[in-house]
C-alpha cells in the first residue's frame, strides 16, 4: 500500500519476461518435488534460492514457510514456491507473514488467476496431491501471470493489507 492506503501491486514485472528470482522451499514430504522444480527452473535460466530442506529427514513445514516468506519480504526473490505433503499446512504458515500472499494451487486456472486477481507471491503445492508434470505446468503458469491491477482487485487487496495491520501484522507491507 502507498501512504494513502492504495494497493500498489507486485514489485516486479515478471510475466514471462526473462529471468525471475525465485525462492523455493519444502518440508520432507515436498523435498523430492522441490529438487525437481528447482533444477527445472534453473535450466530455464531463472535464479533460484533454495532455502531447504536439504534431506528427506522429517522436519517442520513452518520453518520453510517462514524462510520463503522472509526471502519475499526482504526482496531477495520476486516469487516463491513452497512444497509440503498436502500444501495446506505450508499455505497457512506462509500467510502468517505480513506481505506474503500465498496460494495453494492444484490446477492451472488457480495458479494463473491467483496472480492475476490476488497478486499471490508464493505458490504452494502439495507433493502428495499432484505429480511432477502438473507441478511444472502450475509453476510455469504462475510465473507467466501478472497482476492485472483492476480497481476491484486493488480494492480487495487493500482490504487484505488492512487486515494485516488491524490484527497485528505490522506496518503497510503490501
Amino acid at each position: 500500500m502507498d501512504r494513502a492506503g492504495r494497493y500498489q501491486g507486485g514489485r516486479s514485472n515478471i510475466g514471462g519476461e526473462g529471468k525471475v528470482r525465485i525462492v523455493i522451499g519444502a518440508d520432507h514430504r515436498g523435498y523430492e518435488l522441490k529438487g525437481e522444480l528447482a533444477a527445472h527452473l534453473e535450466a530455464l535460466g531463472h535464479e533460484v534460492e533454495d532455502v531447504g530442506t536439504t534431506t528427506p529427514e522429517p522436519v517442520d513445514y513452518p520453518d520453510f514457510a517462514e524462510a520463503v516468506g522472509i526471502a519475499i519480504r526482504e526482496g531477495r526473490a520476486e516469487r516463491g514456491v513452497l512444497v509440503c505433503g498436502s500444501g495446506v499446512g505450508a499455505v497457512v504458515a506462509a500467510n502468517k507473514l505480513p506481505g506474503v500472499r500465498a496460494g495453494l494451487c492444484h490446477d492451472a486456472y488457480s495458479a494463473r488467476q491467483g496472480v492475476e486477481h490476488d497478486d499471490i507471491n508464493v505458490l504452494v503445492l502439495g507433493a502428495d496431491v499432484i505429480g511432477r508434470e502438473l507441478a511444472l505446468a502450475l509453476v510455469a503458469g504462475y510465473l507467466d501471470a501478472r497482476f492485472d491491477g483492476e480497481a476491484r482487485h486493488r480494492r480487495r487487496l487493500e482490504k487484505v493489507a488492512a487486515l494485516e495491520v488491524r490484527y497485528g501484522g505490522g506496518k503497510d507491507t503490501a
